[in-house]
């Protein structure tokens, strides 16, 4: 049994120990409670996140071992390397939040609904608004948004909650002009949640739940540098990149 969290109370989570360990539900901490900057704000800083569909309640999770990824795990593959020499595109920061949200929220192939319900989206924009959450954009070289991620930056810790990608390595391409940005501003480390190859590809390691949250009760403490306007931009000359 997890706990119900009410709504009309201010937050307050249980202790990330009690998460369930099922391997169907790793992580799941405790569902209601509310969706605005006050109750994110508070999770994120003990390092738990909302993840939930529209026929359930808000449902928190802590899930451990965690994926994070840090400045000096961080490393870039020899075919990424080539597709980011290669194509044509520009790299952005909170230049389009909304509509990067909006096109994480659509349904992936072979996928009938999505996580990123309407009230979601919503929590995030006013996350954005105070400040909090933070999209970067890949357009290509017609101008059209093709990819992009947003996330949570509380302190030096950066929270990745989803991405999309419209063109060939748009998502990889925008992570990795990102998490370089990142780390050049100050954050310490980015939580990536759970093991995924494409995460592993950039460095990302598991760590236990005593290191990260030792990590995180560090990070909300301190400050990183803002990052805006445009983080990158390639354009290829003639075929003697290639």
């Amino acid at each position: 049994m997890i706990d119900w969290l009410p709504e009309d109370l201010p937050p307050k989570f249980p202790h990330t120990d009690s998460a369930l360990t099922d391997p169907n539900a790793n992580g799941l901490l405790a569902a209601g409670g509310r969706l605005t900057p006050e109750w994110l704000l508070h999770a994120y800083q003990q390092g738990i996140f909302p993840w939930y569909d529209k026929e359930s309640p808000i449902l928190w999770w802590s899930p451990a071992p965690r994926m994070i990824l840090t400045p000096t795990s961080f490393r870039l593959g020899r075919s990424l390397n080539k597709a980011m020499r290669r194509q044509n595109y520009t790299i952005t920061c909170n230049q389009a939040f909304s509509a990067v949200i909006h096109q994480c929220s659509l349904p992936r192939d072979k996928q009938a609904d999505t996580w990123i319900t309407d009230e979601m989206k919503f929590a995030y924009l006013r996350m954005h608004i105070n400040g909090l959450a933070m999209s970067a954009e890949y357009w290509d070289e017609d101008g059209h948004l093709a990819g992009g991620l947003y996330g949570i930056r509380v302190g030096t810790a950066f929270y990745g909650e989803s991405m999309f990608s419209r063109a060939s390595n748009a998502s990889k391409i925008t992570f990795a002009h990102f998490a370089k940005a990142l780390f050049e501003s100050g954050i310490d480390l980015i939580d990536c949640q759970m093991h995924t190859d494409h995460l592993a590809g950039f460095g990302a390691e598991e760590v236990d739940r005593d290191d990260f949250e030792r990590r995180i009760s560090t990070a909300i403490l301190a400050d990183s540098a803002p990052i805006a306007g445009v983080i990158a931009s390639n354009k290829v000359i003639n075929d003697a990149r290639r």
